[in-house]
């Protein structure tokens, strides 16, 4: 069933196609802790006693950043799919016609 025109799907196809590489890509960087990308951790307004304690909060934060980045990636992957499909059955119809 198409849901969308071959103009939309291609859209989708190249955005979702992006997606999946940046976001791929800032896991992986979330996951090796590089210090480039400390200010996206959610760390504003705590205040810590001890680095031991700090260290602790931007790991976690680091960790979680990464797994949030990939679970976004997932779902590029899912829309790439759909846009894909969407796709296909745009240039089927447009040969058949």
């Amino acid at each position: 069933m198409k849901v969308c025109g071959p103009k939309y799907a291609l859209c989708g196809l190249v955005i979702s196609a992006w997606g999946v590489i940046q976001l791929g890509l800032m896991g992986i960087f979330f996951y090796c802790k590089s210090v480039a990308l400390v200010e996206d951790l959610p760390l504003e307004g705590k205040t810590f006693s001890s680095s031991k304690e700090f260290f602790l909060a931007a790991d976690k934060g680091f960790q979680q950043n990464a797994i949030n980045c990939w679970i976004a990636a997932i779902l590029y992957i899912i829309t790439f799919g759909f846009s894909g499909y969407q796709f296909y059955l745009n240039s089927r119809s447009s040969l058949s016609v």
